[in-house]
């Protein structure tokens, strides 16, 4: 061993080096990825103040007092009206599936109390489910919907409290009328534990095969690849329903979440959806040459799923391209589930869109796995 420091071996190290970071591909990527995803994530998409709400509307007449109710809340940038429900229980749909984030209603007497002075009132229903994504629009209702109606009468808003007197603005946080922020994020817990634990367990299956150096007696055995895949992947589903019995029952017993839905109806929306990460997980082994290599790939995977899939920022609040971007991960569509059953006991007409979504996922990922591994036959 020469105990002389040398530059010319240290440089030969350091090619050595070099050339065997441009040969992991992999891991290059990650390296430029993953600080560029963070940068454009946290730059362009989270905002924790969201504008432009979808709202449905529920008017029972058309005169200039209503119109100038709807046009002052458009303008405070917090509301969009994008639906006009005929009736009460059209608008409680559009709620519990999702569609819209308020419902303002607007009785028929409205014109008429308001020209007698007579107090009139509007209703404005919130889901509170996720408290973050409306309390900023909530905060702004009650100075602007009065100013709104002293305009559309010819008077000047000079008081606060003048105007108080005018109108009055009912508010009722739907699902979650304390804003209790457990109510939000345990629900979404359970698919984020699902995610992290089945896309990285069944990531390291086929990889794990290659290591060890044991593929070549998998692939010796007359199996078929849907039979190899489903050998490896159905034993998660075990371990999957483990961890959901263990976080529904805490979640109870430890948060007190409320679960006003069909229990069926979740267990098997899980089932589809633990079900879709685990052939992803099959999916990413047959990228990946070693388990390192299906470590990053599956943080890849988590951290634009984890920010873009409104767990850790309101989804209505990212702007329309990051909401798109959303809908690609399968955790999206899921959390939209669970809290919709949970704390809104929507039926299975409410969330069949969304399953629907989780099918497609499960497809897809089967087709692409089956046809990566019989890559690796030849």
């Amino acid at each position: 061993m020469n105990a002389v420091f040398s530059f010319a071996r240290l440089g030969a190290l350091l090619i050595k080096e070099f050339i065997q970071m441009r040969r992991d591909r992999i891991t290059f990527a990650m390296m430029l990825g993953v600080p560029l995803l963070q940068l454009v994530l946290f730059g362009f998409a989270i905002n924790n103040d969201p504008k432009g709400l979808p709202t449905a509307l529920v008017a029972m007449s058309n005169d200039q007092y209503t119109r100038a109710m709807v046009s002052a809340l458009q303008t405070t940038g917090y509301y969009r009206f994008d639906h006009v429900a005929q009736s009460a229980e059209e608008a409680e749909f559009l709620m519990a599936r999702g569609d819209v984030s308020f419902v303002v209603t607007i009785p028929a007497d409205f014109a008429k109390r308001v020209e007698r002075g007579d107090n009139p009132q509007i209703l404005i229903e919130a889901d509170a489910t996720d408290p973050s994504a409306a309390s900023g629009a909530i905060s702004t209702l009650s100075t602007v919907a009065s100013q709104a109606l002293l305009r559309a009468q010819g008077m000047q808003a000079a008081a606060a409290e003048n105007a108080r007197q005018q109108l009055q603005v009912v508010v009722h946080q739907r699902y979650n009328p304390e804003g209790i922020s457990q109510y939000n994020i345990v629900p979404g817990l359970l698919g984020v534990i699902l995610q992290m634990t089945m896309v990285m367990m069944t990531a390291m299956a086929l990889t794990r095969e290659t290591e060890r150096g044991t593929m070549e007696n998998l692939l010796a055995m007359p199996s078929s690849p849907a039979e190899i895949m489903l050998g490896k992947v159905l034993p998660f589903l075990v371990v999957g329903a483990v961890q959901v019995a263990v976080v529904l029952v805490a979640a109870k017993l430890l948060f007190d979440i409320p679960f006003v839905g069909s229990l069926t109806l979740l267990l098997s929306s899980v089932l589809v959806f633990v079900l879709s990460l685990v052939l992803l997980g099959y999916t990413i082994s047959t990228m990946a040459r070693s388990q390192m290599q299906a470590m990053q790939l599956t943080f890849f995977f988590f951290l634009p799923s984890l920010l873009l899939s409104g767990f850790m920022f309101p989804y209505r609040g990212m702007p329309g391209w990051a909401q798109a971007l959303g809908e690609i991960f399968p955790l999206t569509h899921f959390l939209r589930i669970t809290r919709a059953v949970m704390l809104k006991g929507a039926d299975l007409h409410a969330v069949a869109s969304e399953i629907g979504w989780l099918a497609v996922f499960v497809a897809v990922f089967a087709g692409t796995a089956l046809l990566r591994f019989r890559r690796t036959l030849d």
